[in-house]
Formats: C-alpha cells, sequence, structure tokens
C-alpha cells in the first residue's frame, strides 16, 4: 500500500505542493528531540548532523513502532504497539500513537492522518504533529527533552456584576452608521431634483 504509484494531474500537483512545503530545518529538531527523549536512534547508524530528508523519516516511522516508542516515554504505557509486517498491524500502531495524542492534548487540526504517514503523502504534516506534541509536553510539565517554545496559555477575565451591568446599558452603534450624522435623515424618499432658476428663463 505504500508503494502506490505517483499520481497524475491535479493529485500530482497537490503532492507537489505539499513536498515543497516541507521543512527540513523543523524535521532536524524534531527527530534530535525523538532521540533524545527515546535514548534511540531514528535510523541506527545515522549521525545527528546528517538529514534524513521525508524519505528517510517515512521508512523510519511509518509502522508506528517508534512513534509508541516515544509516546510511552511521555505517557508511560499510553500505547502497546504491534512488530508486525503486516500492514493494518502498522498503520493500527500510528493510529494508537495518534489517540494517544489527542488524549494527551495535542489539537486535532495538529495532527496528521494515518494514510499521510502510512502511504507516504505528506510526511511534512507528520513532521508538524510530533513539534506539536513536544510543545505540549512543556505544557504538560513533561521532564524530558523541551521542543519549540511553549504553548501560550488562555487569560480569563473575570468581570464583576457592576461591570456587566454597564455593559448591558451600552447601546452598540449600527454598522456602517456614524454619531454626526443626521438622524432626521429620511432614508428611503426620492430624491427631488430642482431645476437651475437661471436655465429657466
Amino acid at each position: 500500500m505504500a508503494n502506490r504509484e505517483a499520481g497524475y494531474g491535479f493529485s500530482a500537483e497537490i503532492q507537489a505542493k505539499l513536498d515543497s512545503k516541507y521543512d527540513i530545518e523543523l524535521e532536524q529538531q524534531v527527530r534530535i528531540w525523538m532521540e533524545s527523549v527515546t535514548g534511540e536512534p531514528l535510523v541506527q547508524g545515522m549521525p545527528q548532523d546528517v538529514l534524513l530528508g521525508p524519505e528517510m523519516i517515512h521508512e523510519s516511522l511509518k509502522d508506528g513502532v517508534y512513534l509508541c516508542q516515544l509516546m510511552n516515554v511521555i505517557v508511560p504505557g499510553s500505547c502497546k504497539p504491534s512488530k508486525s509486517k503486516i500492514a493494518f498491524k502498522q498503520m493500527e500502531n500510528i493510529s494508537m500513537f495518534l489517540t494517544a495524542c489527542e488524549k494527551y492534548g495535542v489539537k486535532k487540526v495538529d495532527m496528521f492522518q494515518t494514510v499521510d504517514l502510512f502511504d507516504n503523502t505528506n510526511i511534512g504534516q507528520v513532521v508538524q504533529t510530533i513539534y506539536a506534541l513536544g510543545r505540549k509536553c512543556q505544557s504538560n510539565n513533561f521532564e524530558g527533552p523541551k521542543l519549540g517554545p511553549k504553548e501560550s496559555t488562555p487569560q480569563t477575565r473575570q468581570f464583576n456584576e457592576e461591570v456587566l451591568r454597564r455593559g448591558e446599558s451600552v447601546i452598540p452603534m449600527q454598522m456602517g452608521s456614524n454619531k454626526f450624522q443626521d438622524t432626521g435623515a429620511d432614508y428611503g424618499k426620492r430624491r427631488q431634483i430642482i431645476p437651475d432658476a437661471s436655465s429657466a428663463k
């Protein structure tokens, strides 16, 4: 399934756009973070100063095992990956990782789809998901290595009853209105054309 023929026409254009947006520097940040968290290299025998690229990232992660190992360090026991070579078992591993990410607090909008990784159609989004997971680790006070800036926290404001009552008494201006415009204007009245006195002579 992962070795599909290249797309043609519109699908090929979409894939080309996705490939052009791939961020190799972000991939390197994510890779170093994963290896620091797990204590295991993503690609055996590959030094960290050698960039991998989307094809190698795909080959290293497509069975879902390394991702599950990563998640198990962050949340022990959250994933039980299978090391089977059967395609649907590998896809189950990926889905298991994504489910654990969602439970951990990663937003769905930041997550890739299983086929994005398994079918090698959007590795850039896979990298973005792992980056989002790294940032969420900081928000959840994970004591391991850091990745990216810490997520901002929402600032809720509390208003007392007096302030709320004052807000209810304010009459909002209508869109397009102006406080200086003539409130006595007769909207809908036909325009009157008054002939020029000089031209009437």
